[in-house]
């Protein structure tokens, strides 16, 4: 007699990652995809438009592709730019088949926090939800089980799991959360594709998040990255020419530096993230120009993508 197989059952399903700005989604979503495919850094609104992680698990007992839908911070927005960064993640809501909130547990949950609480409970149809303490690292336990409480008692629909983005704690109480959700069917994508994006379009962001981390305050926000140029050099590089806009002359003056400092370090530190992304040598040149005004000019915010 032959041996009774197990049959595996095929999942798949797309997953709408939401939560104010600078909770963690992106972190969350390049730690469980081993891979920096989303942009982050320590200041919010840094995700400005949807982009997909794809998590694809086969083995002998499980057979699954997990697609992260990683959305901008709901917030409270100052300009056209900002609306549609909310507007696009609303309407991730109503079109996947499972929600995962991500709340930061080290804070109260405030204004921003209570719209999206709203907007998921007044949703036309029932979609399953998890909500990712995020953060854990930094509490202890006693705090955790307050932070549970008090969300379970807000949104008693949901599945609550305490994590660590930064740490990778509980990932794998998440993952398999996730997978028992998911409906049965096809995989969307190929096994080894990890996100929707182009390695130009990853590139932009990258060079956008150095400034980011780089820049004072007042001025990232107002910033875009246009490429101008991705080539093939040789086998092992690749060449990219990309033009940094900002809002102000005052704003071009910083950017640059006294005597182009600042631009070099920007460049530099993208430069190396792009390089541990692509696998390859990178050639990147930065130039910078004033748009005044850009965020809240519908045609440039088209041509930028937004």
């Amino acid at each position: 007699m032959g041996e009774n197989k197990i049959q595996i059952k095929v999942k798949s399903g797309f997953i709408a990652v939401v939560g104010r700005p600078n909770v963690g989604k992106s972190t969350l979503i390049n730690s469980i995809i081993g891979q920096k495919i989303a942009a982050v850094s320590p200041r919010p609104q840094t995700t400005r438009k949807n982009q997909l992680g794809i998590l694809t698990v086969t083995n002998q007992y499980l057979n699954a592709q997990i697609i992260f839908i990683d959305t901008p911070g709901i917030h409270r927005p100052l300009h056209k730019l900002g609306e549609k960064m909310n507007r696009e993640a609303i309407e991730t809501l109503e079109n996947n088949d499972l929600i995962l909130l991500i709340v930061d547990a080290t804070q109260n949950p405030d204004e921003e926090d209570e719209t999206i609480i709203n907007l998921i409970s007044n949703l036309n149809r029932n979609i399953p939800v998890i909500i990712a303490l995020n953060k854990i690292d930094l509490l202890n336990d006693s705090n955790i089980k307050k932070q549970n409480s008090f969300w379970k008692k807000r949104m008693p629909i949901a599945e609550i799991i305490p994590i660590s983005a930064a740490m990778g704690r509980n990932f794998d109480e998440l993952l398999n959360k996730i997978i028992a959700l998911l409906p049965e069917g096809m995989h969307f994508y190929p096994e080894d594709q990890v996100t929707d994006l182009y390695e130009r379009e990853i590139a932009a962001d990258l060079i956008r998040v150095s400034a980011l981390k780089i820049l004072r305050d007042e001025i990232p926000h107002g910033i875009a990255i246009r490429i101008d140029q991705y080539s093939e050099r040789d086998e092992n590089g690749a060449y990219i020419e990309a033009t940094v806009f900002v809002e102000r002359e005052s704003h071009k003056a910083i950017v640059v530096g006294k005597r182009g400092k600042m631009i070099k370090k920007i460049g530099t530190t993208a430069r190396l993230e792009i390089e541990k992304m692509s696998s390859r040598k990178i050639y990147l040149r930065l130039n910078v120009k004033v748009r005044k005004d850009w965020r809240n000019d519908e045609k440039v915010l088209r041509r930028f993508g937004y």
